[in-house]
């Protein structure tokens, strides 16, 4: 049978219109698509912009059905759900991106971190151990430490924080070394608790080798030493507190007087008491001072001077107490320098607070000057309550 040749000088337009056809069809989607995704994008960035997140939740998503291959787009909407405590969401959305096998490494860690955090955050504390543990050799790997440390901090496993904390140190990313020691401290105060007394020493002791400036392990090792009865190693531990940081010394101020009292050797404490407290005074320190002093008169001369300097509740009460032990009334000065005290402290009471902000101000405002809402000022003071 002979071909006709004239079909297909017919056929080759057709085919050609037909094809011609269909590119434009396909591009016409395309360009469609193009526009819809960034409209989406754009309305859900202007909806977050203005803290309507349940709408550009929204937004985001239908921009995720039109570029389902876009991961800064589910990395946006996994943020919001992590925001918004929809954790469970956040995890799909992470996961999701994880599952894909065409995703770049960069993107992967990203996605891997951001895991981690919607753990971290559920409280999913094991989950989340195991999602920044998977970031090791990561650029995400300092972060991912970052986190392990407050995580081991949290979950009170100080061997794992420790070992944490020391290779943020060997990495560079700074000096560790004061919280490496609180987390020697804390092993102390557990050995302490199961009785293990040697296991307690030792755990001081490398807090102290750890960060030899740092005020707890001092004051903790001082306190062992006066529970076992050691009050002079004690006394000399905490002059070493003494000496080196003299504004933490105002913790242990108390301790230090009463095993000057027990070893019946007030005075030279008193001396160093006095001669601290002529440089930084303080409560703390007018209270150990009061314990070491025998004679009533210089003790309520000490607490009035200190009331008439440094006007304070503590110290009022100071006042308060020694009178009553003595069983005498206070002087017109006393009186005058307690008043002023009193009138000081409660001035932040006498207050209204605004019950729709909270805003607090000294006069009755009809309408509140921080949130503009009419009558939600209740007519009590604070101190009222």
């Amino acid at each position: 049978m002979d071909f006709d040749f004239q079909w297909l000088l017919l056929g080759l337009p057709l085919a050609f219109a037909l094809g011609w056809l269909a590119s434009r069809i396909d591009v016409r989607q395309l360009r469609s698509a193009e526009r819809e995704s960034p409209k989406a994008y754009f309305k859900g960035l202007n909806l977050l912009l203005n803290e309507q997140q349940d709408k550009a939740i929204d937004a985001f998503i239908e921009a995720v059905q039109h570029d389902p291959d876009t991961s800064d787009l589910h990395f946006a909407l996994g943020n919001l759900f992590r925001r918004r405590g929809e954790y469970e969401r956040a995890v799909r959305v992470h996961e999701h991106l994880l599952g894909r096998a065409d995703l770049p490494r960069e993107e992967r860690e990203r996605a891997q971190f951001a895991l981690a955090q919607d753990f971290l955050k559920a409280g999913l504390f094991d989950r989340a151990e195991m999602a920044y543990q998977a970031l090791e050799g990561s650029a995400f790997r300092t972060d991912a430490w970052l986190a392990l440390l407050t995580l081991y901090e949290r979950s009170r496993d100080w061997g794992k924080a420790i070992d944490v904390a020391r290779k943020l140190e060997a990495a560079g990313a700074g000096s560790f070394s004061s919280r490496i020691a609180h987390c020697w401290c804390e092993i102390a105060l557990d050995a302490d608790a199961r009785a293990d007394a040697a296991a307690a020493e030792e755990a001081l002791r490398e807090a102290r080798r750890v960060a030899p400036q740092a005020p707890r392990p001092v004051v903790l090792a001082g306190h062992r030493l006066a529970r076992q009865g050691r009050h002079a190693e004690a006394l000399e531990m905490w002059h070493e507190l003494m000496t080196a940081n003299p504004a933490a010394f105002a913790l242990v101020a108390q301790d230090y007087a009463a095993s000057a009292l027990a070893l019946q050797q007030p005075e030279l404490a008193k001396e160093r008491l006095k001669a601290l407290y002529e440089r930084a005074p303080s409560v703390d320190l007018l209270a150990a001072l009061r314990q070491l002093e025998d004679d009533p008169r210089m003790r309520r001369h000490a607490i009035a001077q200190h009331l008439s300097k440094h006007p304070s509740m503590a110290s009022a009460l100071h006042l308060l107490d020694e009178s009553t032990v003595q069983g005498q009334a206070l002087s017109p000065a006393e009186l005058q320098h307690l008043q002023q005290v009193l009138a000081h402290s409660a001035k932040p009471l006498q207050r209204y607070r605004c019950a729709a902000c909270g805003f607090e101000a000294s006069h009755y405002f009809w309408q509140c000057p921080g949130c503009h809402t009419w009558d939600s000022y209740p007519p009590r003071r604070i101190e009222d309550y």
